[in-house]
């Protein structure tokens, strides 16, 4: 991609408070995009959740999951699973099978708390690497099927499972994010209590770890990471760890930034890339101008970057830095939705960001 081709992008809104964010990342990603000299992205909306439900009878339309082939990135708004009727609850959530039909083996998710917001931690600045396809979640690591089952009534069973392949990768992930940061990595796992898997995932990273020598790589037990988060989040840089386990720590990561409604969330292969805050569709909030758009235009900063770096595209890189400066100028102003302690309603938050795009 050159300056002059025009980005080509998925939009797609989701549930609950789904198209309250999508509008406003939307509304701050082109206001970028426009102010570093690139011309107007094209938006091709999408539909998941409720509103493919009403118009293809499937909260998973196999008409989005063709045209998402088209694709390099996208936006995908939060779902609201538990709500749909018990039939379009059976499979995979939308998040999980777009995840799943595209590969997305990479969930990258970011935790940095910012001057102007309330935080349990206090300089924190680290990214999560999750493994995304397999691990210890049964409902990602089978060809058919959950990978749960059970062979009694009173007993259920759970598949976890690690390969070498997918370690390697999500490690390289891991190394090579930490060669453009701080250059630390801690790989976390309970190879104490499960030798086999955790320790090949383990092993296997520290082997991928030879080929960075510039990236100093240490390893901690779950347990003792989450206490160390809590207690010294700032010792952290890049930490690479399973698909639960990422999924656990990241949660408490956002918590102790200030709020899940700041956590931001990459899914990608090395291919196509999904930006998806970590937050869920607050169906409660829906509808009343409320909800923190941060985590979401946080998760397009991270596919623009994806995007600037796999295709050597700086604009698109200070695109996002743009972004980032201007959403953090914003709560160093002490403007901030009510989840912040703040009484800016979504649109006014997009709009102090949106001013700020233009002062930087």
């Amino acid at each position: 991609m050159n300056d002059s081709e025009t980005l080509r992008l998925g939009l797609i809104e989701g549930d609950g408070i789904g198209p309250e964010v999508v509008a406003a990342t939307r509304a701050v990603v082109d206001d970028a995009v426009e102010i570093v000299g690139l011309p107007p992205i094209e938006w091709v909306p999408l539909l998941i959740g409720h509103a493919a439900i009403a118009e293809y009878g499937t909260p998973v339309p196999e008409q989005t999951l063709k045209a998402l082939e088209e694709f390099d990135a996208w936006i995908m708004g939060p779902h609201d699973s538990a709500s749909y009727a018990p039939e379009h609850r059976a499979g995979l959530p939308p998040a999980g099978a777009v995840r799943k039909r595209f590969g997305l083996y990479a969930n990258i998710r970011w935790a940095r708390t910012h001057e102007g917001v309330r935080a349990v931690a206090e300089d924190m600045d680290l990214i999560i690497v999750r493994e995304n396809s397999e691990g210890l979640y049964a409902d990602r690591n089978m060809f058919a099927g959950s990978g749960e089952f059970r062979p009694s009534q009173d007993m259920a069973l759970a598949v976890g499972v690690f390969t070498r392949p997918a370690i390697e990768k999500i490690a390289h992930q891991a190394f090579k994010i930490a060669s453009r940061r701080r250059k630390k990595v801690t790989v976390v796992h309970k190879a104490n209590v499960l030798p086999m898997t955790m320790g090949l995932f383990r092993d296997v990273c520290y082997e991928v770890a030879l080929e960075y020598p510039d990236v100093e790589v240490t390893d901690e037990h779950v347990d003792a990471m989450a206490a160390l988060l809590v207690r010294t989040p700032a010792d952290f840089d890049v930490i690479v760890t399973e698909n639960l386990f990422g999924d656990i720590l990241s949660d408490l990561a956002g918590e102790l930034s200030g709020s899940l409604g700041m956590a931001a969330s990459l899914n990608s292969s090395d291919t196509q890339a999904m930006a998806q805050a970590v937050h869920g569709a607050a169906p409660t909030l829906a509808g009343h101008n409320r909800a923190n758009p941060i985590a979401l235009i946080l998760s397009a900063v991270g596919m623009l970057r994806w995007l600037g770096t796999r295709d050597s595209h700086s604009a698109l890189y200070r695109a996002a830095e743009r972004i980032e400066h201007a959403v953090a100028e914003t709560l160093r102003a002490g403007v901030a939705t009510s989840d912040l302690g703040g009484l800016a309603s979504t649109t006014e938050f997009t709009e102090q960001v949106r001013a700020r795009l233009h002062r930087w």
